[in-house]
Protein backbone atom coordinates (compact mmCIF):
# COMPACT_ATOMS: atom_id res chain seq x y z
CA UNK A 1 0.00 0.00 0.00
CA UNK A 2 1.16 3.12 -1.16
CA UNK A 3 2.70 5.73 2.04
CA UNK A 4 0.16 8.17 3.16
CA UNK A 5 1.18 11.53 3.52
CA UNK A 6 -0.38 13.14 6.14
CA UNK A 7 -0.42 16.37 4.74
CA UNK A 8 -2.24 16.10 1.71
CA UNK A 9 -5.25 15.26 3.07
CA UNK A 10 -6.43 13.57 -0.77
CA UNK A 11 -4.40 10.69 0.12
CA UNK A 12 -7.11 9.50 3.19
CA UNK A 13 -10.38 10.93 1.83
CA UNK A 14 -11.30 7.75 -0.23
CA UNK A 15 -11.53 5.65 3.09
CA UNK A 16 -13.23 8.45 5.83
CA UNK A 17 -16.37 9.70 4.83
CA UNK A 18 -16.55 12.54 6.85
CA UNK A 19 -13.06 14.29 5.48
CA UNK A 20 -14.20 13.41 2.11
CA UNK A 21 -17.46 15.07 2.84
CA UNK A 22 -15.35 18.19 4.47
CA UNK A 23 -13.02 18.55 1.23
CA UNK A 24 -16.25 18.14 -1.38
CA UNK A 25 -17.84 20.90 0.59
CA UNK A 26 -14.55 22.99 0.41
CA UNK A 27 -14.42 22.45 -3.01
CA UNK A 28 -17.77 23.41 -4.18
CA UNK A 29 -19.63 26.70 -4.25
CA UNK A 30 -22.07 26.47 -1.82
CA UNK A 31 -25.04 29.21 -1.24
CA UNK A 32 -25.67 28.32 2.66
CA UNK A 33 -28.75 29.40 4.27
CA UNK A 34 -28.12 27.59 7.31
CA UNK A 35 -25.94 28.29 10.19
CA UNK A 36 -22.92 29.14 10.78
CA UNK A 37 -24.31 32.30 10.76
CA UNK A 38 -20.67 33.74 8.76
CA UNK A 39 -21.74 32.01 6.09
CA UNK A 40 -17.81 30.72 5.42
CA UNK A 41 -17.41 34.44 4.80
CA UNK A 42 -14.05 35.85 6.00
CA UNK A 43 -14.42 39.40 5.49
CA UNK A 44 -15.72 40.26 8.89
CA UNK A 45 -13.62 38.15 11.53
CA UNK A 46 -10.94 37.49 9.22
CA UNK A 47 -9.35 33.84 8.73
CA UNK A 48 -10.60 32.91 12.17
CA UNK A 49 -13.79 31.60 10.41
CA UNK A 50 -12.26 30.18 7.58
CA UNK A 51 -12.77 26.12 7.37
CA UNK A 52 -15.38 26.17 9.93
CA UNK A 53 -17.64 23.68 8.28
CA UNK A 54 -20.57 22.01 10.27
CA UNK A 55 -20.85 18.60 10.09
CA UNK A 56 -24.87 18.75 9.36
CA UNK A 57 -25.28 21.26 6.30
CA UNK A 58 -21.96 20.98 5.29
CA UNK A 59 -20.14 17.74 5.82
CA UNK A 60 -23.74 16.50 5.54
CA UNK A 61 -26.61 17.35 4.74
CA UNK A 62 -29.10 19.18 7.46
CA UNK A 63 -30.86 15.90 7.45
CA UNK A 64 -28.17 14.08 7.57
CA UNK A 65 -29.51 11.89 5.06
CA UNK A 66 -25.86 10.73 3.74
CA UNK A 67 -25.03 8.98 7.13
CA UNK A 68 -21.20 10.43 6.75
CA UNK A 69 -20.85 10.49 10.67
CA UNK A 70 -22.59 6.93 11.62
CA UNK A 71 -20.51 5.53 8.83
CA UNK A 72 -17.25 7.18 10.00
CA UNK A 73 -18.13 6.19 13.83
CA UNK A 74 -18.62 2.59 12.67
CA UNK A 75 -15.50 2.29 11.05
CA UNK A 76 -13.81 3.71 14.13
CA UNK A 77 -15.41 1.08 16.32
CA UNK A 78 -14.40 -1.58 14.37
CA UNK A 79 -10.46 -0.57 14.27
CA UNK A 80 -10.45 -0.26 18.08
CA UNK A 81 -12.60 -3.24 18.92
CA UNK A 82 -15.76 -1.69 20.53
CA UNK A 83 -19.37 -2.38 19.55
CA UNK A 84 -20.23 1.32 20.06
CA UNK A 85 -18.19 4.44 19.05
CA UNK A 86 -19.25 7.81 18.74
CA UNK A 87 -16.93 10.91 18.46
CA UNK A 88 -16.97 13.91 20.37
CA UNK A 89 -16.56 17.40 19.89
CA UNK A 90 -16.45 18.46 23.31
CA UNK A 91 -13.07 16.43 24.10
CA UNK A 92 -12.75 13.48 26.73
CA UNK A 93 -14.58 15.96 29.02
CA UNK A 94 -17.53 15.31 27.15
CA UNK A 95 -16.55 11.59 27.00
CA UNK A 96 -16.09 11.30 30.74
CA UNK A 97 -19.32 12.71 31.50
CA UNK A 98 -20.89 10.58 28.80
CA UNK A 99 -19.75 7.50 30.27
CA UNK A 100 -20.80 8.19 33.65
CA UNK A 101 -24.50 9.04 32.62
CA UNK A 102 -24.73 5.40 31.20
CA UNK A 103 -22.89 3.55 33.50
CA UNK A 104 -24.39 4.18 36.91
CA UNK A 105 -27.66 6.17 38.57
CA UNK A 106 -27.67 9.10 41.20
CA UNK A 107 -26.70 7.40 44.41
CA UNK A 108 -24.86 4.77 42.93
CA UNK A 109 -21.19 4.32 44.27
CA UNK A 110 -18.32 3.63 42.44
CA UNK A 111 -14.28 3.10 43.01
CA UNK A 112 -12.59 5.67 40.75
CA UNK A 113 -9.00 6.63 41.19
CA UNK A 114 -7.40 10.16 42.05
CA UNK A 115 -5.43 10.73 39.13
CA UNK A 116 -8.56 11.69 37.03
CA UNK A 117 -9.12 14.74 35.26
CA UNK A 118 -11.18 17.40 36.32
CA UNK A 119 -13.92 16.65 33.68
CA UNK A 120 -14.59 12.94 35.78
CA UNK A 121 -15.13 14.69 38.82
CA UNK A 122 -17.86 17.02 37.36
CA UNK A 123 -19.25 13.74 36.11
CA UNK A 124 -19.77 12.57 39.35
CA UNK A 125 -21.79 15.67 39.95
CA UNK A 126 -23.94 15.69 36.65
CA UNK A 127 -24.67 11.95 38.03
CA UNK A 128 -24.66 12.18 41.59
CA UNK A 129 -22.49 9.72 42.32
CA UNK A 130 -20.60 8.53 45.88
CA UNK A 131 -16.95 8.12 44.93
CA UNK A 132 -14.93 5.33 46.50
CA UNK A 133 -11.38 6.98 45.85
CA UNK A 134 -8.12 4.39 44.93
CA UNK A 135 -4.75 6.43 44.97
CA UNK A 136 -1.72 5.65 42.39
CA UNK A 137 1.31 3.83 43.31
CA UNK A 138 4.17 6.85 43.45
CA UNK A 139 7.69 5.83 42.86
CA UNK A 140 9.68 7.43 45.94
CA UNK A 141 12.64 8.10 43.42
CA UNK A 142 10.94 10.72 41.38
CA UNK A 143 8.15 11.53 43.18
CA UNK A 144 5.28 10.61 40.12
CA UNK A 145 2.19 8.27 39.78
CA UNK A 146 3.05 4.65 38.20
CA UNK A 147 -0.55 3.70 38.30
CA UNK A 148 -3.50 2.33 40.19
CA UNK A 149 -2.58 -1.10 41.38
CA UNK A 150 -4.86 -4.18 40.95
CA UNK A 151 -4.50 -4.83 44.55
CA UNK A 152 -5.78 -1.38 45.37
CA UNK A 153 -8.82 -2.17 43.11
CA UNK A 154 -9.22 -5.41 44.66
CA UNK A 155 -9.54 -4.11 48.33
CA UNK A 156 -11.57 -1.09 47.12
CA UNK A 157 -14.40 -3.85 45.52
CA UNK A 158 -13.99 -5.70 49.05
CA UNK A 159 -15.07 -3.53 51.09
CA UNK A 160 -17.34 -1.55 48.06
CA UNK A 161 -19.56 -4.87 47.15
CA UNK A 162 -22.46 -2.21 46.15
CA UNK A 163 -20.09 -0.65 43.69
CA UNK A 164 -21.51 -0.05 40.29
CA UNK A 165 -18.14 0.78 38.43
CA UNK A 166 -15.06 1.23 37.98
CA UNK A 167 -13.35 4.12 36.66
CA UNK A 168 -9.61 4.34 36.08
CA UNK A 169 -7.53 7.49 34.13
CA UNK A 170 -4.88 5.75 32.55
CA UNK A 171 -2.11 6.77 30.96
CA UNK A 172 -1.37 9.28 34.02
CA UNK A 173 -0.35 13.01 32.48
CA UNK A 174 3.45 12.02 32.61
CA UNK A 175 2.82 8.64 30.53
CA UNK A 176 2.77 5.67 33.28
CA UNK A 177 0.32 3.29 33.64
CA UNK A 178 -0.72 -0.21 35.23
CA UNK A 179 -1.43 -3.31 33.05
CA UNK A 180 -5.46 -3.04 33.01
CA UNK A 181 -6.13 -6.91 32.47
CA UNK A 182 -6.13 -7.38 35.85
CA UNK A 183 -8.20 -4.68 37.14
CA UNK A 184 -10.80 -5.74 33.95
CA UNK A 185 -11.10 -9.30 35.76
CA UNK A 186 -11.64 -7.58 39.23
CA UNK A 187 -14.59 -5.66 38.08
CA UNK A 188 -15.81 -8.50 35.67
CA UNK A 189 -16.07 -10.65 38.64
CA UNK A 190 -18.22 -8.17 40.70
CA UNK A 191 -20.00 -7.97 37.88
CA UNK A 192 -19.86 -4.37 36.76
CA UNK A 193 -17.86 -2.50 34.37
CA UNK A 194 -14.35 -0.86 33.79
CA UNK A 195 -14.50 2.32 32.28
CA UNK A 196 -10.88 4.27 31.98
CA UNK A 197 -10.06 7.83 30.82
CA UNK A 198 -7.38 6.98 28.29
CA UNK A 199 -7.56 10.45 27.21
CA UNK A 200 -3.93 10.33 26.86
CA UNK A 201 -3.77 7.53 24.78
CA UNK A 202 -5.06 7.58 21.60
CA UNK A 203 -1.84 5.93 20.44
CA UNK A 204 -1.93 3.24 22.07
CA UNK A 205 -1.90 -0.24 20.64
CA UNK A 206 -0.66 0.70 17.32
CA UNK A 207 2.41 -0.17 18.01
CA UNK A 208 4.57 -3.35 19.59
CA UNK A 209 6.73 -0.28 22.02
CA UNK A 210 3.26 1.35 22.87
CA UNK A 211 0.43 -0.57 25.79
CA UNK A 212 -1.98 -2.38 24.37
CA UNK A 213 -5.25 0.13 24.53
CA UNK A 214 -8.28 -0.13 27.49
CA UNK A 215 -10.37 -2.37 25.47
CA UNK A 216 -7.41 -4.56 24.33
CA UNK A 217 -6.94 -5.01 28.03
CA UNK A 218 -10.43 -6.22 29.12
CA UNK A 219 -12.37 -2.74 29.60
CA UNK A 220 -15.41 -2.15 28.99
CA UNK A 221 -15.17 1.33 27.56
CA UNK A 222 -12.69 4.02 27.37
CA UNK A 223 -12.70 7.30 26.36
CA UNK A 224 -9.24 8.95 24.12
CA UNK A 225 -8.71 12.58 22.96
CA UNK A 226 -7.32 12.55 18.76
CA UNK A 227 -5.85 15.49 19.47
CA UNK A 228 -3.76 14.83 22.40
CA UNK A 229 -0.99 12.47 20.92
CA UNK A 230 -2.66 11.85 17.05
CA UNK A 231 -3.26 14.71 14.79
CA UNK A 232 -6.99 15.67 15.16
CA UNK A 233 -8.27 19.16 15.61
CA UNK A 234 -8.46 20.56 19.17
CA UNK A 235 -11.49 18.93 21.02
CA UNK A 236 -12.04 16.13 18.96
CA UNK A 237 -12.06 12.64 21.14
CA UNK A 238 -13.70 9.15 20.89
CA UNK A 239 -16.12 7.20 23.18
CA UNK A 240 -15.45 3.90 22.25
CA UNK A 241 -17.41 0.72 24.61
CA UNK A 242 -18.46 -2.85 24.90
CA UNK A 243 -21.82 -3.41 25.38
CA UNK A 244 -21.75 -6.79 27.54
CA UNK A 245 -22.13 -4.59 30.85
CA UNK A 246 -23.22 -1.30 29.31
CA UNK A 247 -26.58 -0.75 28.06
CA UNK A 248 -26.39 0.71 24.35
CA UNK A 249 -29.05 2.85 24.84
CA UNK A 250 -28.13 4.29 28.09
CA UNK A 251 -24.81 4.85 25.80
CA UNK A 252 -26.37 6.92 23.38
CA UNK A 253 -28.45 8.73 25.82
CA UNK A 254 -25.56 9.47 28.06
CA UNK A 255 -23.46 10.29 25.00
CA UNK A 256 -26.28 13.14 23.88
CA UNK A 257 -27.49 14.63 26.71
CA UNK A 258 -24.03 16.32 27.07
CA UNK A 259 -23.36 16.74 23.29
CA UNK A 260 -23.74 20.08 21.27
CA UNK A 261 -26.52 19.61 18.78
CA UNK A 262 -23.79 21.50 16.05
CA UNK A 263 -20.83 19.59 16.04
CA UNK A 264 -18.19 21.10 14.09
CA UNK A 265 -17.44 18.97 11.14
CA UNK A 266 -13.82 20.55 11.25
CA UNK A 267 -12.96 18.53 14.54
CA UNK A 268 -15.10 15.26 13.27
CA UNK A 269 -13.62 14.97 10.10
CA UNK A 270 -10.28 15.18 11.58
CA UNK A 271 -11.15 12.58 14.19
CA UNK A 272 -12.08 10.70 10.84
CA UNK A 273 -9.17 11.52 9.25
CA UNK A 274 -6.72 10.32 11.95
CA UNK A 275 -8.63 7.28 12.14
CA UNK A 276 -7.74 6.23 8.69
CA UNK A 277 -4.08 6.77 9.32
CA UNK A 278 -3.21 4.70 11.85
CA UNK A 279 -5.36 2.20 10.11
CA UNK A 280 -3.48 2.03 7.51
CA UNK A 281 -0.32 2.84 8.62
CA UNK A 282 -0.20 3.57 12.39
CA UNK A 283 3.07 1.49 13.57
CA UNK A 284 4.89 3.21 10.80
CA UNK A 285 4.03 6.72 11.76
CA UNK A 286 4.66 5.44 15.80
CA UNK A 287 7.74 4.17 14.77
CA UNK A 288 9.26 7.39 13.73
CA UNK A 289 7.48 9.18 16.70
CA UNK A 290 9.61 7.02 18.91
CA UNK A 291 12.49 7.27 17.42
CA UNK A 292 12.31 11.44 17.76
CA UNK A 293 11.56 11.07 21.21
CA UNK A 294 14.53 8.66 22.07
CA UNK A 295 16.78 11.24 19.73
CA UNK A 296 15.96 13.99 22.66
CA UNK A 297 16.03 10.93 25.77
CA UNK A 298 19.62 9.50 24.52
CA UNK A 299 22.02 12.76 24.85
CA UNK A 300 20.21 13.51 27.56
CA UNK A 301 20.91 10.53 29.84
CA UNK A 302 24.27 11.49 29.84
CA UNK A 303 23.49 14.77 32.23
CA UNK A 304 24.64 14.00 35.83
CA UNK A 305 22.03 14.19 38.15
CA UNK A 306 19.01 14.00 35.43
CA UNK A 307 16.54 10.88 35.70
CA UNK A 308 14.88 9.95 32.18
CA UNK A 309 11.86 7.62 32.74
CA UNK A 310 11.45 4.74 31.05
CA UNK A 311 10.39 1.15 30.96
CA UNK A 312 14.15 -0.17 32.08
CA UNK A 313 13.92 2.64 34.70
CA UNK A 314 9.72 1.39 36.05
CA UNK A 315 10.04 -2.28 34.80
CA UNK A 316 6.57 -3.93 35.12
CA UNK A 317 5.37 -0.48 34.24
CA UNK A 318 3.67 0.81 31.24
CA UNK A 319 5.79 3.53 30.70
CA UNK A 320 4.58 5.93 27.15
CA UNK A 321 7.84 6.20 24.80
CA UNK A 322 6.38 8.73 23.00
CA UNK A 323 6.76 11.16 26.31
CA UNK A 324 9.86 12.75 27.47
CA UNK A 325 10.06 12.85 31.57
CA UNK A 326 12.08 14.29 32.90
CA UNK A 327 12.85 14.04 37.02
CA UNK A 328 15.11 17.65 38.16
CA UNK A 329 15.60 16.41 41.97
CA UNK A 330 19.18 15.35 41.57
CA UNK A 331 20.42 18.16 39.45
CA UNK A 332 19.20 20.62 42.13
CA UNK A 333 17.74 22.38 38.98
CA UNK A 334 14.13 23.98 39.44
CA UNK A 335 11.57 23.04 36.62
CA UNK A 336 9.91 25.98 36.80
CA UNK A 337 12.84 28.30 35.78
CA UNK A 338 13.83 25.53 33.07
CA UNK A 339 10.52 26.60 31.90
CA UNK A 340 11.26 29.89 31.51
CA UNK A 341 14.49 28.91 29.72
CA UNK A 342 12.27 27.55 26.94
CA UNK A 343 9.76 30.12 27.13
CA UNK A 344 11.93 32.44 25.92
CA UNK A 345 13.13 30.40 23.30
CA UNK A 346 9.96 29.68 22.05
CA UNK A 347 9.66 26.12 23.69
CA UNK A 348 6.44 25.24 25.60
CA UNK A 349 6.57 22.17 26.93
CA UNK A 350 3.43 19.86 28.09
CA UNK A 351 4.34 19.91 32.14
CA UNK A 352 6.83 21.98 33.98
CA UNK A 353 7.34 21.64 37.89
CA UNK A 354 9.95 22.36 40.23
CA UNK A 355 11.34 18.41 39.93
CA UNK A 356 9.83 17.43 36.73
CA UNK A 357 9.74 18.37 32.96
CA UNK A 358 7.12 16.52 30.43
CA UNK A 359 7.66 17.00 26.76
CA UNK A 360 4.98 15.35 24.80
CA UNK A 361 6.13 13.84 21.11
CA UNK A 362 3.98 13.78 18.26
CA UNK A 363 3.56 13.09 14.49
CA UNK A 364 3.86 16.83 14.14
CA UNK A 365 7.23 16.72 15.42
CA UNK A 366 10.28 16.77 13.37
CA UNK A 367 14.47 16.28 13.75
CA UNK A 368 14.45 20.10 13.87
CA UNK A 369 12.17 20.57 16.70
CA UNK A 370 13.74 17.62 18.71
CA UNK A 371 17.36 19.14 18.52
CA UNK A 372 16.08 22.60 19.21
CA UNK A 373 14.20 21.35 22.53
CA UNK A 374 16.91 18.93 23.17
CA UNK A 375 19.87 22.08 22.71
CA UNK A 376 17.50 24.40 24.67
CA UNK A 377 16.88 22.03 27.68
CA UNK A 378 20.34 20.89 28.45
CA UNK A 379 21.70 24.18 28.29
CA UNK A 380 18.96 25.78 30.58
CA UNK A 381 19.79 22.53 32.97
CA UNK A 382 23.67 23.44 33.14
CA UNK A 383 22.46 26.60 33.79
CA UNK A 384 20.55 26.30 36.54
CA UNK A 385 22.13 23.36 38.49
CA UNK A 386 22.07 23.52 42.21
CA UNK A 387 22.16 21.12 45.33
CA UNK A 388 20.58 18.07 44.40
CA UNK A 389 17.46 17.89 46.76
CA UNK A 390 15.10 15.08 47.89
CA UNK A 391 12.00 14.47 46.26
CA UNK A 392 8.71 14.98 47.68
CA UNK A 393 5.67 13.97 45.65
CA UNK A 394 2.70 16.81 44.89
CA UNK A 395 0.07 16.62 47.35
CA UNK A 396 -2.61 15.41 44.24
CA UNK A 397 -0.81 12.37 44.29
CA UNK A 398 -0.68 10.90 47.85
CA UNK A 399 -3.67 13.11 49.04
CA UNK A 400 -6.24 10.79 50.79
CA UNK A 401 -9.42 12.12 50.61
CA UNK A 402 -12.17 12.43 53.26
CA UNK A 403 -15.75 11.87 51.37
CA UNK A 404 -18.35 13.57 53.94
CA UNK A 405 -21.04 14.81 51.32
CA UNK A 406 -21.41 13.24 47.71
CA UNK A 407 -19.67 15.81 45.36
CA UNK A 408 -23.65 16.95 44.18
CA UNK A 409 -24.59 17.61 47.48
CA UNK A 410 -21.67 20.01 47.97
CA UNK A 411 -21.91 21.26 44.86
CA UNK A 412 -25.29 22.37 45.52
CA UNK A 413 -25.13 23.40 48.90
CA UNK A 414 -25.05 27.23 50.24
CA UNK A 415 -22.23 27.82 50.64
CA UNK A 416 -19.62 30.99 52.25
CA UNK A 417 -16.25 32.03 51.58
CA UNK A 418 -13.81 31.83 54.95
CA UNK A 419 -9.91 32.70 55.62
CA UNK A 420 -8.00 29.47 54.72
CA UNK A 421 -7.05 29.18 58.58
CA UNK A 422 -10.46 28.81 59.45
CA UNK A 423 -11.39 25.85 56.35
CA UNK A 424 -10.22 23.42 58.28
CA UNK A 425 -12.26 21.10 59.48
CA UNK A 426 -15.24 22.44 57.44
CA UNK A 427 -16.40 20.81 54.12
CA UNK A 428 -15.21 21.77 50.97
CA UNK A 429 -18.03 23.50 48.58
CA UNK A 430 -15.44 23.73 45.60
CA UNK A 431 -12.51 22.08 43.49
CA UNK A 432 -9.18 22.85 44.28
CA UNK A 433 -6.16 21.48 42.12
CA UNK A 434 -2.31 22.60 41.86
CA UNK A 435 -1.81 22.94 37.83
CA UNK A 436 0.28 21.14 36.79
CA UNK A 437 -1.24 18.17 36.90
CA UNK A 438 -4.78 19.50 37.72
CA UNK A 439 -5.34 16.53 39.81
CA UNK A 440 -7.61 17.48 42.58
CA UNK A 441 -6.59 18.04 46.18
CA UNK A 442 -10.06 18.97 47.41
CA UNK A 443 -13.22 18.57 45.79
CA UNK A 444 -16.93 19.22 46.51
CA UNK A 445 -18.56 17.25 49.39
CA UNK A 446 -14.41 16.52 51.10
CA UNK A 447 -13.19 17.43 54.70
CA UNK A 448 -10.91 20.82 54.37
CA UNK A 449 -7.77 19.22 56.32
CA UNK A 450 -4.43 20.57 57.63
CA UNK A 451 -2.82 18.10 55.25
CA UNK A 452 -4.39 19.07 52.29
CA UNK A 453 -4.31 22.78 53.04
CA UNK A 454 -0.30 22.56 54.10
CA UNK A 455 0.08 20.47 50.65
CA UNK A 456 -1.58 23.32 48.32
CA UNK A 457 0.20 25.84 50.52
CA UNK A 458 3.68 23.98 49.59
CA UNK A 459 2.93 23.61 46.41
CA UNK A 460 2.19 27.28 45.84
CA UNK A 461 5.59 27.93 47.37
CA UNK A 462 7.82 26.11 44.63
CA UNK A 463 5.52 28.08 41.54
CA UNK A 464 2.82 25.66 41.43
CA UNK A 465 -0.35 27.37 40.16
CA UNK A 466 -4.13 26.84 41.72
CA UNK A 467 -6.63 26.41 39.02
CA UNK A 468 -10.72 26.23 39.51
CA UNK A 469 -10.41 27.82 43.27
CA UNK A 470 -12.74 30.76 43.24
CA UNK A 471 -9.31 32.50 44.87
CA UNK A 472 -6.42 30.81 43.35
CA UNK A 473 -4.15 32.36 46.01
CA UNK A 474 -5.83 30.37 48.72
CA UNK A 475 -5.97 33.40 51.05
CA UNK A 476 -9.88 32.36 50.95
CA UNK A 477 -12.18 28.78 50.87
CA UNK A 478 -15.90 28.26 49.87
CA UNK A 479 -16.81 26.17 52.09
CA UNK A 480 -20.32 24.34 52.98
CA UNK A 481 -22.65 26.65 55.18
CA UNK A 482 -23.03 24.66 58.73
Amino acid sequence: MASVDPRDPLSLRSDAPLLDGYLSYLDSDPAPFHVPGHKADSGLLGAITEGDVAVYGGVDTIDGRHNRLPEAESRAAKLWGADWCRFSVGGSTHGNQALALAAARPGDTVVISRTLHRSALLALVLVGLRPVWVRPDVDPRVGLPVGVSAETVREALTCTPQARAVFVTEPSYVGTSAVLTEHARLAHEHGIPLIVDQAWGAHYGFHPAVPPHALAQGADAMVTSAHKALLAYSQAALVLARTERLNPDRLQRGFDATNTTSPAGTIAGSIDAVRALMEREGSARLDAVITLADRIREPLRALEGLIVLDRSFLPGINVDPTKVVLALSGTGADGLLIQEDLLVDGIEVELADRDTIVATVTMGDTDRSVERFSRSFAASLNRRRGRPRSVRPLIAWTIDAQVVMRPRDAFFAAHETVAAEQAVGRVSAELICPYPPGIPVLAPGELITAEAMEGLQEAMAIGTNIRYAADPSLDTVQVVSD
